[in-house]
């Protein structure tokens, strides 16, 4: 029976009134479709054969973005002949709800498939359901930052539109594919036998195609993927916070806390995407390399000697916090819910160390911190300067809220530089080298910077943040001159601002994301301690790290969360392990 017959009888049957506009509608497309029967099949089988396309790519989708080659859809999906039996072996409408449930199902692994790939590309994991929600929030947040409210919007909403359009046409090309098989039942049969012999024979001799297998089961396996990520986080959140709890200096008396370093200015200070790529990628290392050197002979001259080396970081391409508190914690923290457990524990921090001692005032100085922040307590710091304390009136560089030179000088002004009856310990976040990169700040006079509307015109000359997104090459240049940039202002600050009593400690939180390193599997960060008394080096002899403020490629690496252990107790901490 002809389709449009076919919707007459059904419209006529449900008692549908038909309005003569809807009639007229009706009879001429079947008019058009009388008048061009080659032009209206050719539409059908294009449709059919968009429809198998569809849900052949759906299952045989990687969720990796070097994945996504041609020769990894050359491959037989185990689910695609399942799915064919059991349309064969239904009546019509249970056929038509399992294939509609089918392409949602579809669907919604596309989803998450494209999630796994975003992710992978920013943070170097997949996307975690349990997990991971936030941090879609966070990154609507940086979009907000970095290209305005407008261009935010509209990607979250296209975002949301697009999600939803894959899942309904899935599901309606499955629907439409169950229709043809039914129609042709004997040969999709037929077809189904011969996809699965084809199929077990190959799994059998393990017959592949550019190292992959050719009986593919890639939708089950990463559905299995999917849930044992999930039983894996929950099954981590009550192993973690007992780990939390066993603290090796957590009972230690204030008196046996850091003796070595008593009477020291500390400043830890981490640097935006500071990793090891910017010390060995051909195109970035030139300059980055010159500033260390540069910088390096500078704080020599002025009575400065240093030691670097390397750790590796909890995280990858973005998510700071979490390497933040995974160097001053010793846990290693590389999920949100890891880093709730830590923040609401009563984990001894290595900043709150310094406060329980006794012997010195806390202090965190935060640009990037735009709202409020409750982890201030669990760090230990007496006092956070956020984005909005530090008197800056010039624009902001994207995400940076103000130029590191600023953030630096206003730490000079409001606390570092002040008279005070006990030295003072700080955490500070310089964010000039967060990605996009662009506008990059140039560093000024320090006696200009003000109020900071001395910024203007370098901004409004710099390059635009989404010229420099969509290529990597122009990626990696600007990254490589944010990060001279940050250890340009922060190795000026201590030149200027510096005593025989300061003790610099620096490091990056994280690699840069892949369009700069590529997908590499290195997390390596560089960290360096600068101080004028060179008994504050001696305590590190130990380490064997290398002179100067750039390690040397065989430098130690150390995980992360090794340092607050080390850093204790090179400086004279006695461990007192809690009792839990």
């Amino acid at each position: 029976m002809p389709v449009f017959t076919r919707v007459l009888t059904r419209l006529r049957a449900l008692r549908v009134p038909l309005r003569p506009r809807d009639a007229r509608v009706l009879v001429r497309l079947r008019a058009a479709r009388d008048a061009h029967p080659s032009a209206h099949r050719a539409l059908r089988i294009a449709g059919h054969v968009l429809a198998a396309v569809l849900v052949l790519s759906a299952l045989l989708m990687p969720n990796t973005a070097p994945g996504l080659r041609p020769d990894r859809f050359t491959r037989i999906p185990a689910e695609a002949i399942v799915g064919a039996v059991l349309l064969l072996a239904l009546p019509r409408r249970p056929r038509v709800v399992f294939a509609a449930l089918y392409g949602t199902g579809l669907g919604v692994l596309t989803v998450l498939n494209l999630l796994d790939i975003g992710f992978s590309e920013y943070l170097g994991r997949g996307f975690n359901l349990v997990l991971d929600w936030g941090l879609l929030d966070d990154a609507l947040s940086y979009m907000r930052d970095s290209m305005g409210g407008f261009v935010a919007n509209a990607a979250a909403v296209g975002a949301v539109l697009l999600a939803l359009l894959v899942v309904v046409v899935m599901a309606l090309a499955t629907v439409r594919l169950g229709n043809v098989i039914a129609r042709h039942r004997a040969r999709a049969g037929q077809g189904a036998m011969v996809a699965g012999t084809v199929w077990i024979t190959c799994a059998s001799l393990g017959l592949q195609i550019s190292g992959l297998p050719v009986a593919s089961d890639r939708a089950a396996d990463t559905l299995r993927g999917q849930t044992q990520r999930v039983v894996d986080t929950l099954r981590d959140e009550a192993a973690f916070a007992k780990e939390a709890r066993t603290d090796t200096f957590g009972a230690t008396p204030p008196g046996q806390l850091l003796p070595d370093l008593r009477g020291k200015d500390v400043v830890i200070a981490f640097i935006e995407s500071y990793g090891r790529v910017a010390l060995e990628d051909p195109l970035i290392e030139p300059g980055v390399t010159r500033t260390l050197d540069t910088r390096g002979a500078a704080l020599a001259a002025a009575g400065y000697r240093a030691r670097s080396g390397w750790l590796t970081s909890s995280t990858y391409g973005g998510s700071s916090w979490l390497g933040h508190s995974t160097t001053l914690s010793g846990l290693w923290i590389d999920n949100q819910q890891r880093y709730r457990t830590a923040t609401h524990s009563d984990r001894l921090t290595l900043t709150a160390a310094f406060r329980k001692s006794g012997a010195w005032d806390t202090v965190g100085i935060m640009p990037g911190v735009q709202k409020t922040w409750p982890e201030a307590e669990w760090y230990g710091l007496d006092k956070v300067y956020d984005a909005f304390e530090m008197g800056y009136e010039g624009p902001k560089f994207s995400w940076s809220t103000m130029p590191d030179q600023y953030a630096l000088e206003a730490f000079e002004r409001l606390e570092h530089g002040r008279k005070r009856s006990r030295p003072l310990m700080s955490e500070v976040i310089l964010t000039s080298s967060h990605q996009p990169w662009a506008p990059v700040p140039e560093m000024v006079d320090w006696e200009d910077l003000g109020d900071g509307s001395v910024f203007d015109a370098i901004e409004e000359e710099g390059r635009d943040a989404s010229e420099v997104m969509a290529d990597s090459t122009e990626s990696r240049k600007e990254y490589g001159k944010s990060v001279s940039y940050s250890v340009t202002a922060l190795t000026e600050w201590l030149e200027r601002y510096g005593t025989d009593d300061t003790v610099l400690v620096f490091l990056g939180d994280h690699q840069p994301v892949a369009r700069v390193t590529g997908h590499t599997k290195n997390r390596d960060v560089p960290v360096t301690v600068v101080a004028k008394d060179p008994e504050v080096l001696k305590k590190i002899d130990g380490w064997r790290w290398t002179p100067g403020l750039r390690p040397a490629d065989d430098a130690p690496v150390w995980k992360m969360d090794a340092f607050r252990d080390r850093f204790l107790t090179a400086y004279g901490s006695v461990p007192r392990p809690t009792k839990r």
